[in-house]
Parts: C-alpha cells; structure tokens; sequence
C-alpha cells in the first residue's frame, strides 16, 4: 500500500466487493481448523490462482502510469511473483501429503487451475486499485491463516 496509494487513507474507503468472494471460505480460525485438510487446501489453492491474472495486469497498469516511479511497477511484479511461487509450492505440498498419505490421491488435479476455478471470472477488472489492493491484503491474510493451520495439521511438532 505504502507503494502505491498517494494518500493514507484511501484503502479503508473501498466497496469491499472483491473478486474472490464467490471462493467459499472458513469465517474464523475455529472454523477453518474444522475443516478437512484437502478442503482447506483447496481453499488456499483457489484463492492463489484466483490472484494470477488481476496482480499481472495490476502490474502492466502500474508500469503505465507515470504517476507511479519504477519502484512501485517493480513492487507490483514482485507481488504477482511471489504469489506465483507460493502457488506451485503449494502444488509441491500437496503432491508430497498425496504421496505420503495424508491427503486423498482422489484429490487429482487439486492444484492445476482449471479444476479451481469454475468459471474464469474478471470481476476483477472492474475493481479500482484501492479495492484491488484491499482485496489482496484480505486474501492474503487468510491465506496466510491456512497456511499456518494446515502446517500444523500436518506437523503438529513444530510447536503449534
């Protein structure tokens, strides 16, 4: 936010209509430490595919405007990469509990894009960037809550 909003202020004042909300997510930690792992991991799988495409175009927009320095186009890359890889390390974790047993084989194409996403929505392209980036912080923090649910699901040693 510090890179690309011009005043402080601006992301509290969004419609809070975010492409994703269509994504059936757990409301609260209690609820997402029920759910099943496979559902859970299809929950993070969703939300990250479903930010591929609106943080590349963020990015070309961000590369266009001149209002914006190169830091801030550079910044908006680095967040597309990063979801980018954290995506196909998920995919990674996914194979490794599927081969370890920990998940259901019958998960099958969990981590490839086209089994997450029922209709390619670009709800997204209506957003303005205040939105646009109040949607990610929100996605991200629950991705980010999953994750560390699932982790100690998986490894409860790690002192979780």
């Amino acid at each position: 936010e510090l890179y690309f909003l011009p005043s402080k202020n601006q992301i509290g004042r969004v419609s809070h209509n975010c492409h994703t909300s269509t994504i059936l997510t757990p409301n609260g930690k209690e609820n997402a430490q029920r759910i099943a792992r496979e559902e859970l991991t299809e929950v993070i799988l969703k939300l990250l595919v479903a930010w591929r495409d609106p943080l590349w175009h963020f990015h070309q927009d961000m590369a266009q405007h001149h209002e914006f320095n190169n830091f801030s186009s550079n910044k908006s890359l680095e967040m597309s990469d990063m979801v980018h890889e954290l995506r196909k390390g998920v995919q990674k974790v996914v194979e490794k509990m599927q081969m370890l047993g920990i998940i259901s084989p019958s998960i099958g194409n969990l981590g490839t894009p086209e089994a997450l996403l029922a209709s390619d929505s670009a709800e997204w392209r209506l957003m303005n960037d205040y939105d646009l980036l109040y949607c990610f912080r929100r996605d991200s923090n629950k991705i980010q809550h999953y994750l560390k649910i699932l982790k100690c699901r998986i490894v409860p040693e790690h002192g979780c």
